[in-house]
């Protein structure tokens, strides 16, 4: 199993904890089963594949998922850094949607752009944790790309 694989089954499993918030494991395999189906992709798992994405969950995003004993079920107990978390599962979504795409590429046309910066963002984020002084130019763009072409 790739490591793309892995990733979306564990924001599926999110997905499908945050929805419902009680949780059975048959429901889970029902929903990552369907879910297979949809995106073409192979995420059923065993009960023992299932408690090391648990693991792995609360270790990557800081989501804590727990078993309640009595009513047979799972849920998340705590989850860090929420708004982040749903940042980086709509990033997912959206990579999932392209490679969907590339199914069905006679009925939706995606515009074909370049990135819009974000290759910076690492850098910028260890020159603000370092304490770096960033200084920025503002330009009107168009100006600019017509002094780059002459």
């Amino acid at each position: 199993m790739t490591q793309r694989e892995a990733t979306t089954r564990h924001h599926l499993i999110i997905k499908k904890l945050r929805t419902n918030r009680r949780v059975t494991f048959a429901e889970i395999e029902d929903y990552l089963s369907r879910e297979s189906e949809i995106q073409g992709y192979d995420f059923n798992i065993s009960k023992r594949t299932f408690q090391r994405d648990v693991a792995d969950i609360a270790s990557i995003y800081g989501i804590y998922i727990e078993y309640d004993f009595s009513g047979k079920f799972y849920f998340i107990e705590e989850e860090f850094n929420k708004e982040i978390n749903d940042r980086l599962f709509e990033a997912l979504d959206v990579y999932n949607a392209l490679k969907v795409n590339e199914q069905n590429n006679q009925h939706i046309y995606f515009e074909k752009r370049k990135a819009k910066g974000t290759e910076h963002l690492y850098g910028l984020l260890h020159a603000i944790k370092n304490r770096f002084y960033i200084s920025f130019a503002y330009g009107n763009f168009i100006s600019w790309r017509n002094r780059k072409s002459a």
